[in-house]
């Protein structure tokens, strides 16, 4: 089922975000400093085909894909590894599965109300964030 997450979200809500990075490898300073940003999501969506830009003061990511393709991904300017991945619609949920290095690495997205929600995961460790429309 493909549901309409298209526009600019601002978070409102980031529990656990720091153990999601530790599974990365993350460096401490940046755990940090990331961990006091509020980001923002631009989602542009048309069809079957997706562009979601992270935007925050320390730095951008970009990424973009066909639902059920699989793609090269380069977290660049995130923890900077190769993986493969692949975005899949369950049920009312887009869902990516990243494989690389790091185990059980991805994230969900769903609506809830006028809310955005976004769960990312690896290796056993999952952060929780929450997103609203942007003014």
């Amino acid at each position: 089922m493909s549901v309409n997450i298209s526009g600019t979200w601002d978070m409102v809500i980031n529990v656990n975000f720091d153990a999601y990075m530790v599974s990365l490898g993350i460096d401490f300073a940046t755990r940090k400093v990331a961990g006091l940003l509020k980001t923002q999501k631009v989602i542009e969506q048309d069809g079957q085909f997706f562009t979601m830009t992270t935007v925050s003061a320390l730095r951008n990511y970009k990424s973009s894909f066909k639902i059920g393709e699989e793609f090269e991904e380069v977290t660049k300017g995130l923890d900077n590894r190769k993986c493969q991945s692949q975005v899949n619609w369950i049920g009312d949920k887009l869902v990516c599965v990243q494989k690389g290095e790091k185990r059980d690495r991805g994230w969900t997205h769903w609506l809830e109300g006028d809310e955005l929600y976004l769960e990312l995961y690896c290796e056993g460790k999952v952060c929780k964030q929450a997103y609203r429309r942007s003014a």
